[in-house]
């Protein structure tokens, strides 16, 4: 044994065996635990195409799927103090949405944007679930807020895409507050005659559904969505009892009058754009008309010999 063997070898062994792939290169269905090429599932919309199992999607890739070309303007949002209660658990607050706002590029759960569907003015509000489980805070409800006071004074309707796991605990009572705030800035839409529209994903559970989540003009539901206020698991230990199979997903409220509607992702932009139209009696799409093919150019018949 020496240096050569004890060392060098397997050094250059680690260093021919090292493969350097993204982390997210293959995704796992919850649903029937198949893999699956990250790339097939980002081109599908964030949709396992063998199970339709619907994935969470962030802020930036549900705006580009909504609006006309991808194309829109984020609506700005006031600045409120990051960390008011000066909170600490394991972690301060303060490193906690540090590393949300580096891992998502977003500042806060909540981001809203100003652009067109299907040719209408409209403005969509996304709360996004990898910041801090989408839980509502005060910049969340700011961004709200501002979300719904922009589609009352430019006359549009507003698109709320919610899912959250609840109020963020980090602020306490001024958590608790957006639940009013919000819900009188759905009042002011409201008076403004002009439509609000939520989907809900999954999930969609506390103070989120306790306010402007159960406010809109229709709500939509996509496949398979947890939606609720508490957890099945809280509410099976609170009164004893064995939950109804698929209790508080979206197929069960829609059965029990709590939706409007569910809609898979691929329809879910149609289906906005018709809603929209309809809500707010906007004269039907352009058709543009399909150009003639093109005809062959005649050949010159051959004088006769």
């Amino acid at each position: 044994m020496n240096w050569i063997t004890n060392v060098v070898r397997p050094k250059i062994r680690s260093f021919l065996n090292r493969r350097e792939s993204p982390e997210n290169l293959w995704i796992k269905c919850p649903e029937t635990g198949q893999l699956v090429f990250f790339k097939d599932v980002e081109t599908n919309q964030f949709v396992i195409p063998s199970s339709n199992y619907h994935m969470r999607m962030g802020a930036n890739a549900r705006m580009k799927s909504i609006f006309d070309g991808g194309a829109w303007q984020e609506v700005p949002v006031p600045e409120v103090a990051a960390d008011p209660l000066k909170f600490r658990d394991e972690r301060r607050y303060a490193d906690r949405l540090k590393d949300a706002r580096t891992k998502t590029g977003l500042d806060d759960a909540v981001k809203a944007g100003v652009g067109t569907l299907d040719g209408i003015p409209v403005v969509v509000g996304v709360q996004d679930f990898d910041f801090m489980g989408g839980s509502l805070g005060m910049a969340a409800g700011e961004a709200v807020i501002a979300g719904l006071t922009a589609a009352a004074e430019r006359g549009t309707p507003f698109i709320m895409f919610a899912a959250s796991g609840g109020a963020r605990m980090q602020e306490g009572i001024l958590s608790l507050m957006q639940l009013p705030r919000t819900t009188v800035a759905v009042q002011m839409l409201r008076d403004a005659k002009k439509p609000y529209i939520v989907v809900l994903t999954n999930p969609t559970t506390g103070g989120v559904t306790a306010s402007y989540a159960m406010l809109g003009d229709v709500h939509i539901a996509e496949p398979g969505a947890l939606i609720g206020f508490a957890g099945p698991r809280v509410i099976e230990q609170t009164i004893r009892e064995k939950l109804p199979e698929g209790f508080q997903k979206s197929e069960y409220l829609l059965d029990h009058g709590m939706v409007d509607m569910v809609v898979h992702r691929h329809k879910l932009r149609p289906t906005l754009a018709s809603l929209c139209r309809t809500l707010t009696k906007a004269p039907p799409a352009e058709v543009k008309p399909s150009l003639p093919a093109p005809q062959p150019e005649a050949t010159p018949a051959s004088a006769p010999g």
